[in-house]
């Protein structure tokens, strides 16, 4: 009988929820809840999704972690309201309303790409939310849309009358393999995966990224990062691929972060938690050892 209450007590830590958290009127972020433990808030990136985190939560449970992921407005299961504030500011103001909604404070945040971005605005504006941030190939982006993508959204009237979602899926896929060191994991299904929520509304998926790319940022976020006193770690792909964080990106992390170290994963590309899911919890390890460190040396 015993070993039967263990058995369920170990898969009730594994067991994940999905719900939507109401952020603002008309607005509302879907989240998914999985274990239990330390939280590990994970924030995936502009055409990420809870989907794309599938390889990494189930070991970040098994470690003992409560991984919580928070798509942002327009991005995953998250609602698209066309007049809504896209702003990489308004995002991160909407991560910090989720969190406070679930009462967790002093989280690991875990961003990719874009993601990243959000997730240094919510350090500086929330320090209570973060404990410690890796952000795997996200730099300081100043804005949610690069230039070449907005020239591409010009022609989303189009979309539908030259493919819809089946061009969609193309573009995805190439975009996939293009970020990629080794670009086996990129399957039909993975792609349908990496797609499925676009597809469930492409129309109003369409205005959110036209949203995206004309938002204005409230304030620059470069002047703030000094105000990060967390440790901040950001892990980047070692293998030539599209969507690498810059050089300079690096270098201005390296300069005005109080506490910064940058891991690299030599054959990865842009999506490390697909390639290499376990160097990313390797990456969460060394992050919590840096603020037990920190904590020790009264740092913070």
């Amino acid at each position: 009988m015993w070993l039967l209450g263990l058995v369920l007590i170990t898969d009730s830590t594994a067991v994940s929820r999905t719900f939507m958290v109401p952020v603002a009127p008309a607005e509302s972020v879907s989240v998914e809840t999985t274990g239990r433990g330390d939280p590990v808030v994970l924030i995936p990136g502009l055409f990420g999704s809870a989907f794309g985190f599938r390889k990494v939560v189930p070991l970040l449970v098994d470690a003992g972690y409560r991984t919580i992921v928070i798509e942002p407005l327009g991005v995953g299961a998250s609602g698209r309201p066309e007049k809504a504030n896209y702003s990489l500011t308004a995002q991160a103001g909407r991560i910090a309303a989720v969190l406070d909604s679930l009462h967790v404070r002093n989280a690991l945040v875990l961003a990719h790409s874009i993601g990243g971005s959000e997730a240094f605005r919510l350090a500086y504006r929330r320090p209570d939310l973060v404990r410690a941030l890796l952000s795997i190939e996200g730099g300081p982006t100043e804005k949610a849309i690069t230039p070449a993508f907005k020239r591409a959204l010009r022609f989303a009237p189009w979309i539908k009358l030259f493919g819809g979602m089946r061009l969609i899926r193309r573009k995805i896929r190439g975009m996939l393999i293009d970020s990629s060191g080794d670009a086996s994991w990129v399957t039909d299904s993975v792609v349908l995966g990496y797609t499925a929520a676009a597809g469930r509304d492409l129309d109003a998926t369409l205005k959110a990224y036209l949203a995206m790319a004309n938002s204005r940022e409230p304030e620059a976020l470069a002047p703030h990062l000094p105000e990060i006193r967390c440790p901040v770690r950001l892990m980047v792909g070692g293998a030539r691929h599209d969507g690498d964080v810059g050089v300079k990106e690096v270098q201005l992390l390296a300069r005005t972060l109080p506490a910064f170290m940058i891991d690299s994963v030599p054959a990865a590309g842009h999506f490390i938690q697909e390639e290499e899911p376990g160097a990313v919890l390797a990456g969460v390890a060394r992050l919590k050892a840096s603020v037990t460190a920190a904590h020790a040396t009264g740092s913070q």
